[in-house]
Formats: C-alpha cells, structure tokens, sequence
C-alpha cells in the first residue's frame, strides 16, 4: 500500500503556466505538427498509403487526441493549463465538526468523506496505450473546513491526463489533495484495466489469451499513511459493495513485473526486426508531448510502442494469416451428397477481436457474433475457421463497419450468400475523447442473402444474439466491469485469463 512520501513524489500543486495564452497555443501548435510528421513515418512503416482517404486527416487526429488527452492538453477554454492549486483554491468551505458536549468525529473534523466510482482513463508509459481506473477517493478534514466533492475528481483528472502507471498515478493523487487541503488524511484506491494485446504466435485474439490484466492499487496520507489504521477499516467497509478486498492490493514492489502486457508480448516473427525510425519516431512524440523519452520509465517505451503497431502491419499478417485459412478450409465444408436447402441458423456467437482504428491509432475490441444458412449435406464452419476469419480482418488498420462488412463477405463466399454479422465494439478513441462513456459501446450490422430481404430470419438471429448478452451482461461491462462476479475468471488485484461469454 503506497503513501504520499514514496518515491520522492513531487506534488504539481503550482505548476500553472507563466507564459501567455497566445504564446502556448503557438508552443501547442508547433508540438502537434512534430507529432503528425511523426505519425505519418509510423504508417509509411506500416506499408498504408497517407494519402489514402481514410489515413489523410489520421496525423492530426492522433496528435490532437494525444494532445488532448496528456498533460499538455489539460486546457480550460482560456488557453491556461489547470494545476491543482487553481482547483482546490476556493473550494474549500467552513463546516463544523460535532457539538462540544458530544463525542465524536463528524462534519469538518474527522468525519471520513469518500467519493466512489470515478471513471478516468490514462495512458500506460510502457506502452502508450490507453488504460482504463475506477477511483474511489476519500479523505478526513480538519480545521473545519470541507472540499467541494467535484474537486476530488478535478484533480484525479489533472494527474490521469499524463503517461502513468497505476502506484505512481495513486500516489500523486494522494499527495496533492492532502497538500491542497491540508485534511487529517487522504486514501486513495484505483481499480485499473489495460487493454489486451493480441497473441500473433496463434493468429488469434483467444478467450484465454492472457493479457487483459485488471489491479488494485492505493495510496494513503496522514492517518491513512499506516494500511493497517482503523480508518482504512471504514473506507474499505464502504467499498465491500463493489467487491474489492483490501487484500487483493498490488504490493508496489510486485506492480512492475505484472501490469503492461507489452512487457511480456510477441510479435508475429515475420516483425522481430524492430523499425528503427518507427522507434524514432514514437521517441519524438513523447518529446512533442513534454515527456522526457530517456526518462528511466520511458526509455524502452519507443520499442514497444512500435511493437504494438507492427501487429496490425498489413503485408506480413495477411501472408501469415492466408495460409491459416486455407488449412482451415479444407475439408470444412463437405457434402455428404443430399441437396436442398438447411431451414437451420446456424450461428458462432461471442468470437472476441482486437482491432486498430486507423483514425486515431488507438485500439478497439469487442466480440464477433456470425449467423448463417447453408444447403443441406455440408457441414457447418468450424468455429476456429470463423474465429481465424475475425482475427484475419481485425489486426489491421480498420473501422468498424468495414470490419463487418468484409467477416460476412468473408463467411459468404465459403457457404454462399446467406450471412448475418453483428459486431459489438468499445472504443478507446471515443472513451479516452470523452464521446462514449465507459460502459457504453457500438454495434454494426452486416446482412447478405436471405438475411438483407427475410426479417423474420434477422429477427430470429437478433434475438438470439440478444437473449446470449442478457444472460452474460453488456459487452463493455462483461469485458471490463470491475466489480467482478463469482463466475468471472479474475479476481481484483490478480492477473487472469478472461472467459469468452459463449464458454461461461
């Protein structure tokens, strides 16, 4: 359990800007052009054409979104960057504690004050990669004074919009607050998910596939300094709903083996060789983004960053995932000589995926769900065929409607026309960018042959697909929630393998 004094924390409770609103916008501007050039070296590297309809406007998507979304983008609408001071400075009201003839701790002395169920995301300096918390944050006052609750979250935000890992991001947010407000104690709890990393040894994103790593970690000051203090018994007893176990916490000393899975990913061994611009490259976006790239915690961030991209390189994948279909393919469809037409849908629900928006360069998953006819005497699509198919046209530079679209142009030109396919997606460039909110998550639809003019056979097929996601929950929340259920495969503070909803 982490507290304020660890490592030395500098608290950026000053850190306004001295120059002027006109000369940091012109500072921003000159980050954000060194940013798109960069970007537009990593997809020349990754064979895509920058002049391509799609990728054109991608630099300058990317470099807003990471503007925006560290540091040197944490702008108000006057052009100043918001430092902590300025956030707690005025929020802090007079509030009594208990009579003087009771006994007790309350109000503004010693009454225990938490706020739960903060969503943030930050970006993983190991990999650059978007990660997703849930912060609870509470504190003891003294002096009679109480913050304004939305502060709380004002200042978690300041110290999330920057590249973290989860202790460290704990124990900033709780060395601020308890130098802003000067309170008896601060306690800080973060559950943190990271996205998952594609497995290219098996030319498959598999239910199994170790990667999504979900932690617990805190941070505590003054009273909460000691993890074994009375108090840390009330505000873990105010979380028991949420299921999270204080004994579940990260030991710092254990945090850094266990949370990028870029620390413990393979690329496709068609891409070993590392790019050495692309390297370059990802070195001066951090430099753009006022990070310091030979900062210890930063140095082999460059490396894995373009490891991450050379996933989703298109040329090297598709010549190793064609060869995958075709052994698949054979002999997965033979007739056993009786024609006619199979009345029967037959469905592959629940295949999961990882794919690359080439708009922004950041990551988007979710599950795959295929539904089909096929004439009487063959033999339905194995389901590992249809997930190679999925993970074929997911690991590449992609939106999602062309993702659908070309799984059941796919699927159609192996059992004919008649192909149905729903994907069910969460976006990290639309959570980090503040347009969806987490939890909530996008569908597309894709229908061929009987599917595009039967509604009654969509209908059929929907409804089956629908019933399959009560019984399991939401996709987002099925995949990322933090209050795990007992049927879950991870536990809060531990590494697990997640379970496709179609093998739970």
């Amino acid at each position: 359990m982490g507290h304020m004094g660890e490592d030395s924390l500098i608290c950026d409770l000053g850190n306004g800007v001295s120059m002027s609103g006109d000369e940091e916008c012109l500072e921003k501007r000159a980050n954000t052009s060194s940013i798109q050039d960069a970007v537009k070296v990593l997809l020349t590297a990754l064979g895509e054409d920058i002049n391509r309809e799609g990728i054109i406007k991608t630099p300058l998507r990317v470099a807003k979104a990471l503007s925006e979304g560290t540091i040197e983008g944490s702008y108000d609408v006057t052009g100043y960057a918001i430092s902590v001071k300025e956030i707690v400075e005025g929020a802090l009201f007079p509030e009594g504690g208990v009579e003087k003839n009771k006994v007790g701790d309350a109000g503004g002395v010693g009454g225990l004050v938490i706020v739960r169920d903060l969503d943030f995301y930050s970006y993983c300096e190991s990999c650059m990669l978007p990660f997703y918390f849930k912060c609870h944050v509470g504190y003891v006052p003294s002096a009679q004074r109480v913050l304004g609750l939305s502060k709380l979250s004002r200042v978690t935000n300041v110290f999330a919009k920057r590249f973290q890992e989860p202790q460290r991001l704990a124990n900033q947010v709780c060395s601020a607050l308890h130098e802003g407000i000067q309170p008896t104690g601060v306690a800080v709890v973060l559950q943190c998910k990271h996205i998952p990393f594609p497995d290219m040894e098996s030319n498959s994103l598999h239910s199994n596939h170790k990667g999504v790593l979900g932690i617990l970690v805190s941070s505590g000051s003054g009273v909460f300094q000691n993890k074994d203090a009375n108090l840390w018994a009330d505000f873990f007893g105010l979380l028991n709903f949420r299921g999270i176990d204080k004994d579940k916490i990260i030991d710092k000393g254990s945090l850094d083996h266990c949370w990028c899975p870029s620390l413990s990913s393979k690329v496709s061994s068609n891409n070993e060789e590392m790019n050495p611009a692309m390297v370059t490259a990802v070195a001066s976006i951090l430099k753009s983004l006022g990070e310091d790239p030979t900062r210890k915690e930063l140095q082999g961030t460059p490396a894995r960053y373009t490891k991450w991209l050379m996933n989703f390189q298109c040329n090297s994948i598709e010549k190793a995932l064609n060869g995958s279909l075709g052994s698949c393919t054979n002999g997965a469809l033979k007739t056993n000589g009786v024609v006619g037409f199979d009345e029967k849908i037959h469905s592959e629900l629940n295949l999961p995926f990882l794919s690359q928006c080439e708009h922004h360069l950041l990551p988007f998953h979710g599950v795959v769900h295929i539904g089909y006819y096929i004439s009487k005497g063959f033999h339905p699509i194995e389901k590992r065929l249809l997930q190679s198919i999925v993970h074929f046209y997911g690991i590449k530079l992609q939106v999602q409607e062309r993702v659908t679209k070309q799984i059941a142009e796919t699927v159609s030109a192996l059992i004919g026309e008649n192909v149905i396919v729903v994907v069910e997606a969460s976006h990290t460039c639309m959570i980090s960018r503040g347009i969806e909110k987490f939890g909530s998550n996008t569908a597309t639809i894709a229908a061929l042959g009987r599917f595009s003019t039967d509604l009654a056979a969509r209908a059929v097929f929907l409804n089956n697909e629908g019933d399959l996601t009560k019984q399991s929950g939401d996709l987002a929340e099925r995949k990322w929630r933090f209050e795990k259920e007992e049927k879950d495969g991870v536990k809060d503070g531990e590494v697990g393998e997640e379970e496709a909803p179609s093998r739970k």
